[in-house]
């Protein structure tokens, strides 16, 4: 900065636009306010259908967050332009102090484009004497001057710097950086430049006290928004690939192995989580660099070519955080092309690890090596993406494949078209591996059930749904009729790999509607059952044979059993709430008697009861051997889930239209009827009432109807006596007799499948 500029600086512009933007906080605080409160909360309590239900209030959550971003940039931005404005200020006072010290000591400093000079103003006659007398006072001044000019130079760089990086965050809308100063805005990118400079280092000079530093600083910074783009971008793709390599290279890294190894883990976490904060952000260097990254994907690693590839590095730095979508979809069609490559596609695996290739992932579960498998968990964190890539396809009919089938029912097998879903679930020859304990490695179809779980629900796998999770679009509707129906067509691909059924059956949970609308069989343009299982989105079009298999195959997992049962219980009182209040609209009431309505819901969940059982009893039966009290204490832990909250079980809100709130307390009838039912679900869940159980199977399906006859005459009758109406002393003839009826159902449906299938089904 010269030092006239800042000696003659006119601050009115910057105060004002200090107080401009001081103005538009506090005006975009109180839109904020009211977008959470009015528009979300109105978007939230509306009956949505259709359209609306899936893209309308879709579109108000994300401007409501909008609203939230716009205040927490502006407040930046306020708080950028108002430090840097004070420091100026007080920098330009220090400046014309020192210069009025000197002139009280007859110096004079004369500034020039470009500079300064320092002199003194002392007659010529006496100049000689006096510059040697002053020497020193000249030179400290010229020091003291200079030292605040770089002050104010770098203020006034540092506030150019983060508020172009605030700026550059995203192209449309606003980016959710939000800081409380300016130093704290450029500390982050200094420290993102730091960091980077560190992990460009080679492997082998990249010492033990750097690697701490490093790791520490990428978990203290990972969720902040300038840090992590300006780190990924100084790093660039192919210097993020060669760090992990390099990390994980025994030969380079050996010091780093022998000492750090056991934090591997970390760094692999924290720097996943970083990359995946840097995607979100559009400026061009990022646009960039996961642009070269995708590139990279079928690439060799490094200048000795060969392996690893770029995808399966760069995979291992997905597993955690959320990855912007448009770079996941972008990355996924990449994969699949290198997939595809490498495969001949889908003839044969690929992937296998050999002894002397390095771990590139060092969570523990696998070693990394199959690309898929890292990829696969970052979808999981994805919903959005997980649709999209599920949905894609990975081979059509016109490519040269294996995969054939009967195309028109006449004997004679074609080629046929797979999608992502079917060739991973059903033909994908996935590569032997093994985890850190030298077992057999899950992880990779476990990461499958995971995506599965987010791209089928819309929200991430592991969580629950909130008031904020629109309703099943059309992609998410169709994945789920193509998991129920393969799983269907073949059982095993689920009850042969029973670590994914705990993510299969939250699924199951969240599609509850849908699943008790196809028991129920009701004929073409009937809207009836729609009515009595109302869906706020887009229905899952399943058949009920379908339904049967894929509820049976659940229910031979402990958690996939808990998941749909717990779940399917409150669901049902819930309804027995919604279509016994005497309020409820006309077009929305189902159109039958309080009689047939309630023995419906009773029967159409007695039959998911009875379904689920069938299932469980296989699983304690047959040759799984599973016992009573781990299904038990899979119930108990969704009791813990719950911690006792009435609605907020998984499964209700998406699904019953009536029952939005997911995540929210549910009052009134709602709540007392859930609450029964669930403290009845529950005392029979424990072990003091299934210890007394025989092994008998006639009496474990006897005790099971029993126990879901009791739940549904509690929903009813708690529905019934909220609402004061006329038939509450009936409920419980209506409510035996429709449970009674739904497990006939589900032993009828059983042992059709049975025979189908050539098995043999307890019951």
């Amino acid at each position: 900065m010269d030092l006239d500029a800042l000696r003659n600086a006119d601050f009115s512009l910057l105060d004002d636009a200090v107080d401009d933007w001081s103005t538009m906080v506090k005006d975009l605080e109180t839109l904020r306010g009211e977008a959470e409160k009015g528009l979300r909360g109105t978007a939230n309590k509306a009956d949505w259908a259709g359209v609306n239900a899936t893209v309308s209030k879709e579109f108000i959550g994300k401007t409501t967050e909008e609203f939230k971003d716009a205040h927490g940039q502006a407040n930046s931005i306020y708080k950028i332009l108002r430090d840097t404005r004070n420091e100026l200020k007080d920098y330009k006072g220090q400046l014309n102090d020192a210069i009025e010290r000197g002139r009280q000591k007859n110096l004079t400093v004369i500034g020039y484009e470009g500079g300064f000079t320092v002199t003194t103003n002392v007659p010529p006659e006496g100049r000689a004497k006096q510059d040697e007398d002053n020497k020193g006072e000249i030179t400290a001044l010229r020091d003291e001057i200079q030292r605040i000019l770089d002050k104010a130079t770098e203020s006034d760089k540092s506030a150019s710097t983060v508020l172009t990086a605030i700026a550059d965050q995203s192209k449309l809308g606003f980016s959710d950086a939000d800081y409380g100063s300016r130093d704290e805005a450029a500390e982050a990118i200094k420290k993102a430049d730091e960091l980077a400079r560190l992990a460009k280092k080679k492997p082998e000079d990249l010492t033990v006290e750097e690697f701490d530093h490093l790791n520490k600083g990428l978990k203290d910074y990972a969720d902040d928004e300038l840090f992590s783009e300006r780190f990924a971008t100084s790093l660039g793709a192919d210097g993020t690939l060669n760090f992990w390599t390099g990390i994980n290279d025994r030969n380079s890294a050996w010091e780093l192995g022998q000492k750090r190894a056991d934090q591997f883990d970390d760094l692999q976490k924290n720097l996943s989580l970083t990359l995946a904060t840097a995607s979100q952000s559009d400026n061009a260097g990022m646009t960039e660099w996961k642009s070269r990254m995708t590139d990279l994907a079928d690439k060799p690693v490094g200048r000795n070519g060969g392996f690893p590839l770029g995808a399966q590095v760069m995979t291992n730095l997905m597993r955690f955080g959320d990855y912007d979508d448009r770079f996941l979809v972008s990355y996924g069609d990449k994969l699949i092309e290198t997939e595809k490559k490498f495969t001949d596609n889908g003839r044969h695996g690929a992937w296998t690890r050999t002894g002397g290739d390095q771990l590139l992932n060092r969570t523990g579960t696998d070693s990394g090596w199959d690309p898929m498998t890292g990829y696969l968990k970052g979808l999981s964190n994805s919903p959005d993406a997980a649709t999209e890539f599920f949905n894609g396809t990975f081979v059509t009919k016109d490519e040269d494949h294996d995969f054939k089938h009967d195309t028109d029912g006449d004997g004679k097998e074609g080629k046929r078209t797979l999608s992502n879903f079917d060739y991973l679930f059903e033909e994908r020859d996935w590569p032997q591996d093994m985890d850190d304990k030298g077992e057999e490695s899950i992880a990779g179809r476990n990461n499958l059930a995971l995506a599965l779980e987010a791209a089928t629900t819309g929200h991430p796998a592991g969580e629950t749904p909130t008031v904020d999770t629109p309703p099943h679009n059309a992609e998410q509707a169709r994945l789920m009729e193509n998991l129920v129906g393969s799983i269907s067509e073949d059982p095993g691909r689920l009850t042969d790999k029973g670590y994914m059924s705990d993510s299969i059956g939250q699924i199951a949970s969240e599609y509850l509607a849908d699943i008790n609308r196809a028991t129920a069989d009701a004929p073409e343009g009937n809207d009836s059952v729609a009515r009595l299982f109302p869906i706020s989105g887009t229905p899952a079009e399943m058949q009920h044979v379908d339904v049967t298999r894929f509820l049976v195959a659940v229910g031979q997992d402990p958690e996939g059993y808990a998941a749909v049962e717990v779940s399917q219980k409150t669901y049902m009182a819930r309804l027995m709430d919604y279509h016994l209040n005497p309020d409820l609209p006309a077009d929305q009431r189902y159109d039958q008697s309080a009689e047939a309505t309630v023995k419906e819901i009773a029967r159409r969940s007695g039959e998911v009861g009875g379904t689920l059982a069938l299932g469980r009893n296989e699983a304690v039966l047959g040759p799984a051997k599973e016992a009573d009290g781990d299904f038990e204490n899979a119930v108990n832990q969704k009791k813990n889930l719950i911690s006792g909250t009435v609605g907020t079980l998984v499964g209700v809100g998406t699904s019953f239209i009536a029952s939005p709130a997911v995540g929210a307390g549910v009052g009134g009838a709602a709540g007392t009827a859930t609450s029964m039912v669930l403290e009845q679900f529950y005392k029979d869940s424990e072990p003091e009432f299934t210890k007394e159980l025989g092994r008998d199977i006639g009496e474990r399906w006897e005790n099971s109807k029993d126990a879901n006859t009791a739940m549904a005459h509690n929903a009813a009758v708690a529905a019934a006596n909220a609402y004061h109406t006329p038939y509450a002393d009936s409920v419980d003839e209506w409510t035996r007799i429709g449970t009674a009826d739904g497990f006939n159902d589900a032993s009828t449906a059983g042992h059709q499948m049975a025979r189908d299938l050539e098995t043999e089904i307890p019951d």
